[in-house]
């Protein structure tokens, strides 16, 4: 959950949040537009995935933005990655993370961007357009929120978790691998689940709505940075199935195997435990 406070003094975040507001504002115009049922373009990658305008719109509109701010390259989902392993510093970013809940609308849908140095996150937005929300994590402190409509900052405060909150994705439901975890983590303890696309889910784990995201089925490293960073910076984490933080950068796919995520030290214990009766490998 979050408790309000004053404007961040952060000169990046300073910088970044009247980007972020405006590719929000044009995802925002962008939904409508198809949701109306207006003339709207949807195309198929190579994966045979949807990649749709407004993708490349949002992509096209940040990408010219942080070239005008930094010198850092950018690795986006819709731009040229070529040239990665060459890079020790980077923006990382999905400008239309959950395409799927866009074209089934569901506003659930996400703007990824983190900085990476290293292997490693450590700077990170989510926002979610449809909410008005922003989620951050500065480089140093805890996460902070910024609502668009009511202009309002909020900072991250610790809550206790009563009901354990699973969160899986729209489509688990058609995966079994998420049946026998759920099977599993019903031996250890009751359970909820809360079902969400993309991203969304590592923002509803800040809202103190999600405790443990399993991941079954595919990610690339655009669609788990920023969540990884927001959520290790409040006592969370996110492992792979033999219990690794993901660095980023380092492999040649940038093409995610899977992961349970947690929000803290108790969740990691319950995950990591249903995990095991699962008798996963990776």
């Amino acid at each position: 959950m979050f408790k309000t406070t004053a404007i961040p003094q952060d000169p990046t975040i300073l910088q970044l949040m009247p980007i972020v507001t405006q590719a929000c504002e044009i995802l925002r115009e962008e939904y409508r537009q198809y949701c109306v049922g207006g003339n709207f373009e949807v195309l198929k990658k190579s994966d045979q995935s949807p990649v749709t305008q407004a993708d490349y719109r949002v992509n096209a509109y940040i990408c010219e933005q942080l070239m005008n701010l930094s010198d850092l390259p950018i690795l986006s989902e819709e731009g040229e990655q070529d040239l990665r392993r060459q890079w020790s510093e980077f923006w990382l970013l999905d400008p239309l993370d959950g395409t799927k809940e866009f074209l089934h609308q569901r506003p659930e849908f996400t703007i990824n961007l983190s900085k990476v140095s290293g292997a490693n996150t450590v700077f990170a937005i989510l926002a979610i357009p449809g909410a008005g929300d922003v989620y951050i994590c500065p480089e140093q402190g805890m996460p902070l929120k910024y609502n668009i409509d009511s202009q309002q900052w909020f900072e991250y405060d610790v809550q206790t978790t009563t009901v354990v909150q699973v969160g899986l994705s729209q489509s688990s439901q058609n995966k079994p691998k998420y049946a026998e975890y759920l099977q599993a983590l019903s031996q250890l303890t009751d359970y909820a689940v809360f079902k969400a696309g993309s991203a969304y889910k590592f923002c509803m784990m800040l809202e103190d709505r999600v405790d443990i995201y399993p991941r079954f089925h595919p990610t690339c490293e655009w669609d788990t940075s920023a969540g990884q960073c927001l959520i290790e910076r409040i006592g969370g984490g996110l492992l792979d199935f033999k219990g690794r933080p993901f660095v980023y950068n380092q492999r040649e796919s940038l093409l995610n195997g899977g992961f349970i995520a947690f929000k803290d030290d108790n969740m990691k214990k319950l995950a990591l435990q249903a995990l095991e009766l699962m008798q996963i490998s990776d």
